[in-house]
């Protein structure tokens, strides 16, 4: 990747899914599991469905899902319907729905890193809308992580 904006896009997001890379972070605790699919790959589906403060790990993980729905469209030149309350209404999931929604978060990060590998140059909108991107996924995994600590789930504490 030639351009230094879209590498740098690339390495910030994959801190905030995958965890950073070799014990070193840009701003994720640096050590294995810190991205947001180590953060909830050690959730079960009940941990998941516990109320925090008006919502749940599940609707949090839903949210973030639509949200790189969302800029995925936006990035492809289609004008999503949205519906962003339609997510926070999540507050109990199973074991099979739980998994569905994490495969899907991680299908939609997929797509997300496709679309940056596919780009050459940045213009504005597109600039703000991967930014966009990193920003509200950081403060999701930032929200899911304190609200491990409030359900005090002991292999995340």
């Amino acid at each position: 990747m030639d351009n230094p904006m879209l590498a740098a896009v690339r390495t910030l997001l994959k801190e905030t899914f995958d965890g950073p890379e070799e014990n070193a972070s840009w701003y994720t605790e640096a050590k294995p599991g810190s991205g947001l699919f180590g953060t909830l790959e050690k959730l079960s589906a009940e941990d998941a469905s516990i109320p925090v403060n008006g919502t749940t790990i599940a609707a949090q993980t839903d949210h973030t899902r639509y949200y790189l729905w969302v800029a995925n469209s936006c990035l492809n030149g289609e004008e999503p319907r949205k519906d962003w309350e339609a997510s926070w209404k999540i507050t109990n999931v199973d074991k099979i729905t739980w998994a569905k929604f994490n495969d899907e978060l991680q299908q939609e990060y997929t797509t997300l890193l496709k679309k940056i590998d596919s780009l050459d140059s940045l213009d504005e909108q597109t600039s703000n809308g991967l930014l966009g991107a990193i920003a509200h996924s950081a403060y999701h995994l930032g929200s899911i992580r304190q609200m491990i600590k409030a359900i005090k789930v002991p292999s995340q504490t």
